[in-house]
This record gives structure tokens, sequence and C-alpha cells, in this order.
């Protein structure tokens, strides 16, 4: 599929920051001018759960870097590392210091949606299980991630991954809600034969 590609180190292609530093657990404030976004509120096929993130106050003298649309989101501890892209975040939105923020730089010939899906997939995917460090909780430290290689394809080709990436998680979402109808049909059908025998 790919005619032509090169490698560059991630680093060179994209800011790579951490979040902002809340200083503890982030707080929840009902009128909060703040969306923060947690690891809680994110999943490798449906991206960030915006009705999941809670709004929040800035605290403390760090410099917010606020979340925009092709931004990149990356889980960098737990058991799965991954990348999520924005499409279009709310205004005056951050993310938590246990989360990488991800800008692809300008002129890089990288497309936002191409790098995360390269970075979810399985070489890259290798690549950050032999990095990561960490004896009770794996972890991907900044300039580790930063140093990692990543392809850099025709424009053409990743526009097409992308496209094609985008179709894969719509069908993923269509055989969720299949299966989940298909369970709830099957206990409705229990209930019935329960409630059946009760009356017999």
């Amino acid at each position: 599929m790919f005619v032509h590609a090169f490698q560059i180190s991630l680093g060179t292609a994209a800011f790579v920051h951490a979040g902002y530093p809340f200083r503890g657990p982030i707080a929840e404030v009902q009128d909060g001018p703040v969306r923060a976004v947690q690891m809680k509120d994110m999943d490798p096929v449906d991206g960030v759960d915006w009705a999941r993130v809670i709004r929040s106050r800035l605290g403390g003298r760090g410099k917010a870097d606020w979340l925009q649309p092709d931004d990149l989101l990356f889980v960098s501890r737990g058991t799965r590392f991954y990348a999520v892209c924005l499409d279009a975040p709310p205004e005056a939105a951050v993310c938590g210091p246990h989360l990488f923020h991800l800008r692809v730089k300008a002129g890089s010939a990288l497309l936002p949606g191409f790098l995360a899906w390269q970075i979810n997939q399985p070489p890259f995917q290798r690549a950050l299980r032999r990095a990561a460090e960490g004896s009770s909780q794996l972890s991907v430290r900044r300039p580790v991630l930063e140093a990692l290689s990543i392809s850099v394809p025709a424009l053409a080709d990743q526009q097409r991954v992308v496209e094609l990436a985008r179709l894969a998680r719509r069908e993923h979402r269509l055989y969720d809600r299949l299966i989940r109808n298909r369970e709830s049909m099957f206990e409705s059908m229990a209930e019935a034969l329960l409630s059946a025998s009760a009356n017999s």
C-alpha cells in the first residue's frame, strides 16, 4: 500500500507536553470555566467522552495549553498505551498531568489522525512496551516517547489510512450496539421464561 515512507522521531514531528499541573486530585467545580480531561474519560475507539469530562478551575502558576482540533492525547501509563485525535474539543479544555498532549508541528508533512493511528498499531505498541518503565505500574516518559521512530508516507496514503480507520471505528460501534441489543433480547427472554415458570 505504501510506495515510499521515511522515518523520523516522534519529537521531530510533534510537540509533546505533559498535561496541566493540577495540585493533587482534579476537583470538580459545577460552574467551573475549564474542562479537564482525565484517563477515565478516554477510550481507544470512541476517543474523549466529553459528557463525562468534569468542569474545574485551574490552580497554581501553570500556563494552560488549551486543547485544539487535531491535537492528540496520549495515555502514558497503565496497562494500555494509546492515543486519540481530537475532533472539536470545547473551548477552555485541558488534559490532566497523567496524559501527554501532542500537537503536530507545522510543515511536518504528517496528518494528526495518521499519527494517532500509527501510535495505536502493533509495531509502535511493541516499541512502547519495550520502552516502558516501572514495577507496580508501567509508564512511558516524555523523552522516551519523543525518541521513538514513526514512519511518514505520502499525504495521500496517510489520508486513505485515516479514512479507513474512521470506517473501522464506525463498524466497531455498530457491532457493539448489535451485541448489546442481542444480550438485552436474551435477558428479556430469560426473564419471561422465569415469569412463565413461576405462574405455571
